[in-house]
């Protein structure tokens, strides 16, 4: 593994001023399309290819299942303006309780997630899930918005984890981005979870600039780059590759809360995806903890790690 110093600024091509929206809300087909794609084209000669495969089929089924799923009910719109008013997120991940949507959602990604080809104790999981009770399923969707899974249920979670991404993607999509704030350093203004990673886009209008993403609703955030996104400091900032990675994702870490998230370069390659992208590079995450560094992005894919 190799450190590297703060890295210049991108240019920002001739003509062009980089203006970035503060957030860019998902699209939900989009998303999970384009994320099964790349995850596939990840698995290509991979040594974690049997899991990304895996997830590239969970993804398409995030996809398939979305054709007249019940729409989900938005907030309260005045419980939307207190929220922008005491710079909350509208969709606050604690106080988020299971309805029609949701619940049609599970159903469908249960279903469907059962002629996925999977191992043994993955389709062992998958079917516990699909038996629990109510209490047990509310237990597991209250495990996730706490980012406190236990290691040893992983495999259910990821069923429940899937279903939740589909569904909060949904709320988000819903949102006015216009009336969107920020909500504290590493929260995402929609939903308030961590980010799972940054990336520094080429898009028109934002070359060269930073976006965090969010694991479970698919909204991107503006956040200047040589910054903490967890704690905010400026300070201690450095960046971690692996050698002969080519420098399309890296770990930014931080001196001062001792915390890493990964930084991935869109700019140079187009179709990289925070989740698939995070989970391809499990391997900078083990030799950056060797250094000291806590893993501060929550991927619901990667617990334990």
């Amino acid at each position: 593994m190799s450190k590297v110093g703060a890295p210049r600024h991108d240019p920002i091509p001739i003509g062009e001023i980089a203006a970035p929206p503060f957030c860019r809300l998902p699209d939900p087909l989009t998303l999970f399309a384009e994320r099964t794609h790349r995850l596939r084209a990840l698995a290509q000669g991979h040594e974690l290819a049997p899991y990304l495969r895996f997830l590239g089929d969970l993804t398409e089924a995030q996809y398939r299942i979305q054709d007249d799923l019940p729409d989900p009910e938005m907030p309260d719109p005045e419980a939307h303006k207190r929220a922008r008013e005491f710079g909350m997120p509208p969709l606050d991940r604690n106080r988020f309780t299971a309805g029609p949507a949701y619940e049609a959602t599970l159903e469908r990604l249960l279903a469907l997630a059962a002629t996925i080809t999977m191992p043994p104790v993955a389709a062992a999981a998958l079917a516990r899930v699909a038996a629990a009770d109510p209490g047990a399923r509310e237990a597991m969707l209250r495990a996730l918005l706490a980012d406190s899974v236990a290691v040893e249920a992983l495999a259910e979670h990821v069923f429940v984890a899937a279903a939740l991404q589909v569904h909060f993607a949904r709320l988000a999509a819903g949102l006015d981005a216009g009336a969107l704030v920020p909500v504290g350093d590493g929260a995402c203004p929609v939903c308030g979870g961590p980010p799972v990673a940054s990336m520094v886009v080429g898009w028109k209008g934002a070359h060269g600039t930073r976006f965090c993403g969010c694991a479970l609703c698919g909204t991107l955030w503006n956040v200047v780059r040589i910054k903490c996104t967890l704690c905010g400091s400026t300070k201690g900032i450095g960046y971690q590759e692996i050698e002969g990675s080519g420098g399309i994702v890296k770990a930014e870490t931080c001196d001062e809360c001792h915390g890493y998230v990964k930084i991935l370069q869109q700019h140079s390659q187009v179709d990289v995806d925070p989740i698939a992208d995070d989970v391809a590079s499990l391997g900078l995450d083990l030799l950056v903890r060797e250094k000291g560094y806590r893993r501060g992005a929550f991927n619901p894919f990667l617990i334990g790690y």
